[in-house]
């Protein structure tokens, strides 16, 4: 494939036929070449080139994640050891870390390709997970299986051991990953230009009780004892090891590890900041505006002026 390429990342489930079709006829006008992973082929036009899901980064200059956060952080997690920028296109509820809703998709790849925009830097968890090497954007998850007990683990860093958990489940994130299961769990928000690893247990039975904020530069050891129950390890959200009875999970920080694409850096902080508050906070009236989209809010503004004389 010659000349600027963008690979597309697609929700595995919501139909995505409209704003691929947006994506389509922009780069048919501008001559750029549009792939996707060979599996998704049967859901795009046949302009579009299918290629294997482990070259899709490498080939393209740009991806453009079509979904939620879940969508976003499986773009990244696939571009991780060639970093290329990532633009989330909103088709979720409450999303983080997209930034662009469809009908803007046009004006966003024209600021895409005439290199108009910044980029938003996000660390990774690299995790030797029983011997297999993963990567999590948000988090990796120790669970119990319903009805089988409690997970049971050591927390060592840098080598020295430190304490054991006993709970329903043990979630090591990222800062951006602080506003998820963590934070469910009772964990801190941790602003995202920190730079630190959360450990934070669920529903804690023994020993370690609340959240312990490391430093990007130690490295986490997790090991399970013998006493545990079966667990399922999660990664973002996804499971990668079911029932797992022993093994370690070591844990390293790694920075620059993903590059988000932010068109208006200043209005997406202020959103995420109303998006956290409908978590918690009670908001005001105008303040609720500001979460919608440009048309509507637009719209609703005309209609309280008052009339002219």
């Amino acid at each position: 494939m010659a000349g600027y390429v963008f690979g597309l990342v697609l929700h595995p489930t919501r139909d995505v036929t409209e704003v691929v079709g947006i994506i389509e006829r922009w780069a048919a006008r501008h001559g750029k070449a549009l792939a996707v992973r060979a599996e998704d082929r049967h859901r795009v036009p046949a302009s579009v080139e299918a290629v294997p899901a482990a070259e899709l980064a490498t080939r393209s200059d740009a991806l453009i994640s079509i979904g939620g956060d879940g969508t976003m952080l499986g773009a990244l997690r696939s571009a991780v050891r060639t970093p290329k920028p990532v633009l989330g296109v909103h088709l979720g509820r409450v999303g983080f870390l997209v930034e662009v809703e469809p009908p803007d998709l046009p004006r966003a790849l024209d600021r895409l390709v005439a290199h108009d925009f910044t980029v938003e830097s996000h660390a990774c968890l690299a995790c030797d997970v029983c011997g297999d090497d993963v990567v999590a954007f948000n988090d990796v998850a120790l669970v119990r299986q319903p009805g089988s007990g409690f997970v049971t683990a050591t927390l060592a860093v840098d080598g020295q051991r430190y304490g054991y958990y006993r709970c329903d489940a043990l979630i090591v994130s990222t800062p951006t990953g602080s506003t998820a299961y963590s934070y469910a769990a009772g964990g801190p928000l941790v602003s995202p230009a920190t730079q630190a690893v959360v450990v934070t247990p669920s529903a804690p039975m023994a020993g370690i009780s609340r959240s312990v904020v490391l430093s990007p530069g130690e490295t986490i050891h997790l090991e399970l004892r013998p006493d545990s129950a079966p667990v399922t390890v999660e990664m973002d959200g996804l499971v990668i090891r079911d029932a797992a009875t022993e093994g370690t999970v070591h844990v390293r920080y790694q920075r620059d590890a993903g590059l988000v694409v932010r068109l208006d850096p200043r209005r997406y902080q202020e959103r995420n900041q109303l998006k956290l508050s409908l978590l918690d906070l009670p908001l005001l009236p105008e303040q609720l505006r500001e979460l919608l989209p440009d048309g509507l809010r637009e719209q609703l503004h005309r209609k309280e002026l008052p009339p002219p004389r």
